[in-house]
This record gives structure tokens, C-alpha cells and sequence, in this order.
């Protein structure tokens, strides 16, 4: 992929650009290389040579950065790792945010502030019960103790301004059972059996953000893709509820078998964390003028 988000960049020389990819990109093991893209796509118009080995071109591109001579098309590139949970998405899923904004972008910027937290959700679950109320659960049927089982104790570090995480079950709301309601008329809302837990195999549990979503072409993968109940039992989310957790509207239909639907959504970035990148950028980009097309400097460089 990273070779042509490098071509598309050096060809179009937007004012900015944001890409999105797994956590994994942040692992020891990769971190030459992932700094052999960021270095790509800071000086996008010295593209690798015929015949040069990526290393080469590494060490091309370090070389121009010291010298500090440079006089091409140069981007100011931003790099951070986002949980979706934290801009309320109902879903625990960490991706690497890539943005960067051409050179000639004269204007400060920073990657926005979470929007809720996990703290405010414990708050509401075991401080002041109005999560449970919201969802009419009554007392007997909440998980027992009246305690989280991974807190020490009731006292949480609360941001006033930060809204609760959302869970599966907020996002679920007013979707028919699809188990109990099989001729429902709900856009890919058909329940698909076969869902078993098992180690490893577990599910998400209803009153937690969803695990991260996977796309599923090789079958279900660690069950991420099912839902775990209170009282134990396990299904898979249907295609419909699986949007919902990536936050696509209901009229946003998918076409084709749950696994080739679950592919689909599995392999897309959540509506609210998409928006809440894209507008921040797109703000800056309201806010600076137009560079004429003789002042972005195209002549490559090394």
C-alpha cells in the first residue's frame, strides 16, 4: 500500500493527506522501515531509483534530510496511534493515524483531543448507576458484586468533560434480536449460527466497547466478530450490528455473504474517528489560503 500512497502524494502534491493502518506498523521489528515511509512521505518527489535497494534509499533520504539543502516538494508529517474508543466509537480498535500537510501549510495543528473515556463509564456503571438506568436493567440482572472486576476499588479518575465510552449495548439500541426476530426488515440484520467460545475465542462482552472488528476473510478470526451475553452465551454480531459498532448509518446497505459484508466493514475506519481526523484537517485547511501552482516546489532533489 505504502508505495502507492507515496505515488499518489508526489503526483497530486495535495495540501494534505491522512492515512490510516493497523497497530502493528509501531512494533520494534518495524521501525525502520516504518520510518522509511514517514521519510518517503516527507520528501514524496525523490522516489527510489532503478535497481536501488529500499535500504539505499533510506539512507538517501537521511542524507537529504541532514544536509538541509532541500528545496523540493516537502511535507511536515504527524504520527500518532488513536483508540476509537476514546472519540466515541463503541469499539476498542487502535490504529496508526499518518497525517502531514505540505510544506507551504503554514499553520500549527495537532491531532484532537479524545472526546470520552473508559473512567466515565465505570463512573457511570458503579458510581451513579446511569448507564443501567439508561438501558432499563434492572438490579438483578447487572453483573454481580456491583463492583468492575478489573478495579481495585470505586474511585476513578474522572475528566468532567470527557463522555463515557460507548459499549456494544448503546450501540445496539433499537435493533430487534435478530435470534427472536428473523423476518425483521432491518437492512443485514440476519443472525448467523455456529458461534462457540473457547479460548482465545471469547467474544465481546455487551456492556464493553466491542473488540476490534476483523475482516474475517479466512473465517472468524479470535472472536472479535461475536457478542458475548451476561449470561454467557455467545453469537455472532450480524452484519448490521457490525456497522453499527464502526458507526455506518442504517441506510448504508452491504451487499453479499455475512463474510464477505463482515470483510468490508472489518476492513474500515470508524465514521466517528474518520471524522473527527478529516475535520480537524480540513479545518486548518479552511483557515490558510491557496498557495498558486508555481509557488509548491516540484523539483526533485539527491
Amino acid at each position: 500500500m505504502f508505495p502507492q500512497a507515496v505515488r499518489a502524494v508526489r503526483e497530486l502534491q495535495p495540501r494534505a493527506f491522512v492515512f490510516e493502518n493497523v497497530k502493528g506498523l509501531l512494533r520494534e521489528s518495524f521501525t525502520k522501515f516504518f520510518n522509511y515511509v514517514l521519510l518517503q512521505l516527507e520528501f514524496a518527489d525523490c522516489p527510489q531509483k532503478a535497481k536501488e535497494e529500499w535500504t539505499d534509499h533510506h539512507s538517501r533520504l537521511q542524507r537529504i534530510k541532514t544536509e538541509g539543502k532541500y528545496s523540493g516538494l516537502r511535507y511536515n508529517i504527524v504520527v500518532d496511534l488513536l483508540n476509537a474508543a476514546n472519540y466515541g466509537v463503541p469499539q476498542r480498535r487502535e490504529r496508526v493515524f499518518i497525517v502531514g500537510f505540505r510544506e507551504d501549510v503554514k499553520e500549527k495543528w495537532a491531532f484532537p483531543k479524545p472526546t470520552h473515556s473508559r473512567e466515565a463509564l465505570l463512573d457511570e456503571m458503579w458510581d451513579t448507576g446511569r448507564y443501567w438506568e439508561r438501558h432499563e436493567v434492572p438490579k438483578k440482572h447487572r453483573p454481580a458484586n456491583g463492583t468492575p472486576p478489573d478495579a481495585c476499588n470505586r474511585e476513578f479518575d474522572i475528566v468532567p468533560h470527557l463522555k463515557p465510552w460507548r459499549t456494544v449495548r448503546d450501540a445496539l439500541v433499537g435493533l430487534p434480536d435478530p435470534v427472536k426476530c428473523p423476518g425483521n426488515d432491518v437492512p443485514n440484520h440476519i443472525f448467523n449460527p455456529g458461534a462457540r467460545s473457547y479460548p482465545g475465542h471469547t467474544g465481546s462482552p455487551l456492556d464493553e466497547p466491542a473488540k476490534t472488528l476483523k475482516a474475517g476473510d479466512h473465517g472468524v478470526p479470535g472472536g472479535e466478530n461475536m457478542m458475548l451475553l451476561p449470561d454467557g452465551r455467545v453469537r455472532y454480531f450480524t452484519a448490521r450490528e457490525s456497522a453499527r459498532l464502526q458507526e455506518f448509518p442504517d441506510d448504508f446497505v452491504f451487499f453479499g455473504s455475512w463474510t464477505e459484508s463482515m470483510r468490508q466493514i472489518g476492513n474500515a475506519v470508524p465514521v466517528t474517528l474518520a471524522e473527527a481526523v478529516g475535520r480537524s484537517v480540513a479545518n486548518v485547511l479552511k483557515r490558510t489560503s491557496h498557495s498558486s501552482p508555481g509557488s509548491v516546489p516540484t523539483k526533485a532533489h539527491g
